[in-house]
């Protein structure tokens, strides 16, 4: 078996599958790792063949190209989902949705992850955001993150701690290093009341739709998972219905899109999605691609959008904010070239 010939590597794949915004050509190489052994093998491989690897959980704040570069290998974390309980901490692989740490706090008994529910993306791209809803930031929650360094990735796996991820507000020393987060180490303030419910919570779960990128299944499945934890008269279960009320009227899941495009600039005084409300921007259309008629800062695919259609309307916003209010808004999403 040549290092090419990898189990978790597929060829020639459709990457509009592995994108909430579902855009994107197909890869000449796609790879799947399930396990830690499995990363440090498929960047073996990349590395004998000259490829570049690109590395992407459930590809939910990318936007991929049209027309991938065939000397790239995307790496896909999606199947590589752990949780691990112990005492008062969670060992988390980089793959697990971030929705799902909501479930496992609701069937354990804890609701330090509430905030996590109906976040697509995975532990991994919440990390390399640090991700927020909210108050609420993933790196309250993280004591070490796990990683390999891509420009010496024969050291193999590496830690690094909280003190040092550099994380602020949708920042991290991740942005700027070309590490690759593997997993983590996360600290529980509510400590378990049914950590005995874990295991087989997650031996019931169906990966098939953990992986799956749709942003109408992910939430149809999370929202039934709730449903059938919680009664409706739980008050437990208050807090992530808010969640729900609050994703749904916005029509965050109607469309394929990678929800907030842009990042808020606090110096500003307004976020960025009511800047482009007050220039009229919602419902402008190019293409297939719409600023969302209901948020300004959401950009939607409405069925057969390019990737060049999304960087139209993103040009159009930065440019339309420049002009009335004096700065260029920070893109949030990733634009792979």
């Amino acid at each position: 078996m040549t290092s090419m010939e990898l189990a978790c590597i597929q060829k020639d794949q459709p990457l509009s599958r592995y994108s909430t915004y579902e855009i994107g050509g197909n890869a000449r190489f796609l790879a799947l790792p399930r396990k830690d052994t499995d990363v440090l093998e498929v960047l073996e491989a990349a590395w004998r063949h000259g490829l570049n690897p690109l590395f992407f959980g459930m590809g939910s704040n990318l936007l991929f190209p049209d027309h991938p570069n065939p000397d790239t290998l995307f790496i896909s974390t999606r199947s590589h989902i752990e949780i691990t309980l112990n005492q008062e901490r969670l060992h988390v692989a980089a793959g697990t949705p971030m929705s799902l740490l909501a479930m496992m706090g609701a069937v354990v008994g804890t609701s330090d992850f509430d905030f996590c529910f109906l976040l697509p993306g995975t532990l991994g791209g919440g990390i390399y955001m640090n991700a927020k809803y909210f108050s609420s930031h993933i790196s309250d929650y993280i004591d070490r993150v796990y990683y390999v360094d891509l420009d010496d990735p024969r050291q193999g796996i590496r830690t690094i701690s909280v003190e040092q991820c550099e994380f602020a507000y949708k920042r991290s020393i991740f942005q700027r290093k070309n590490w690759f987060i593997v997993s983590a180490d996360l600290k529980l303030k509510q400590f378990p009341v049914r950590p005995e419910a874990l295991q087989p919570f997650l031996a019931e779960l169906d990966s098939g739709i953990l992986e799956n990128s749709s942003l109408q299944v992910f939430s149809n499945f999370y929202m039934r998972c709730l449903n059938r934890l919680k009664q409706e008269d739980d008050p437990t279960a208050t807090p992530l219905r808010g969640i729900i009320a609050d994703r749904t009227g916005k029509m965050h899941f109607e469309y394929p899109s990678c929800g907030s495009v842009f990042k808020n600039n606090y110096s500003i005084g307004e976020p960025i999605g009511k800047l482009a409300d007050r220039l009229n921007l919602r419902g402008t259309q190019h293409g297939n691609a719409m600023i969302s008629p209901v948020h300004g800062n959401v950009i939607q695919n409405r069925g057969g959008a390019k990737a060049e259609d999304v960087i139209y309307l993103i040009r159009i916003v930065q440019e339309s904010i420049d002009k009335h209010f004096g700065f260029v808004p920070e893109a949030e999403v990733v634009i792979v070239s």
